[in-house]
């Protein structure tokens, strides 16, 4: 069977802040980290792959260590502006990157679907008017969802704290009223 593929960002585990920052619905650090590593292996088998699209952590290395440690699945890292405590893990990682090209093979033919996986939004991206995604976190859902443009916030905040698969996103993306800017118009 093959892995399955997830997408994520912005956990900010070991940051109290954030609770009140983005309105998260926890207590305290304590319940909202739990809940986050809870949540993760719900939906994460230990063979899947995980993007993780910056902003992991918080706390300090030891810490980080110790939340990552509790984590299934292949991680690659795609940084965002918080990610020293991450980074002195680096051995927990699949790669560690500044911004990724992926492609996805379907399964029911040849052809690959092309993603841009950054921690920031852009409102153009290369292959952008060709029909590649773009993936992004940063923005914790204050940035409104643009219907004509095949990005989106794959953020915990929008997600209801869990990561998303690519099947779920294949979804959302088949929703989006996108029409290639070059193609003839009626």
């Amino acid at each position: 069977m093959k892995p399955n593929i997830f997408f994520t960002a912005d956990h900010h585990f070991g940051h109290e802040n954030i609770i009140k920052f983005s309105e998260r619905p926890f207590e305290s650090i304590e319940h909202m980290n739990e809940e986050l590593i809870k949540r993760w292996n719900e939906k994460v088998n230990p063979g899947d792959t995980v993007y993780h699209l910056g902003d992991f952590s918080l706390g300090k290395p030891d810490f980080t260590k110790e939340i990552l440690d509790q984590l299934n699945g292949n991680i690659h890292l795609i940084k965002g502006n918080h990610e020293g405590a991450a980074l002195t893990y680096p051995k927990r990682f699949a790669s560690i990157r500044d911004y990724h090209e992926l492609k996805i093979e379907e399964d029911s033919n040849s052809e690959k679907q092309k993603i841009i996986l950054f921690h920031y939004s852009m409102r153009t991206w290369n292959g952008s008017h060709r029909g590649v995604w773009q993936l992004y976190g940063h923005s914790h859902g204050t940035l409104p969802d643009d219907e004509m443009a095949l990005s989106f916030d794959v953020g915990v905040d929008c997600h209801n704290f869990y990561p998303i698969s690519y099947e779920e996103v294949k979804e959302i993306m088949k929703k989006k009223k996108w029409t290639p800017p070059f193609a003839p118009r009626n």
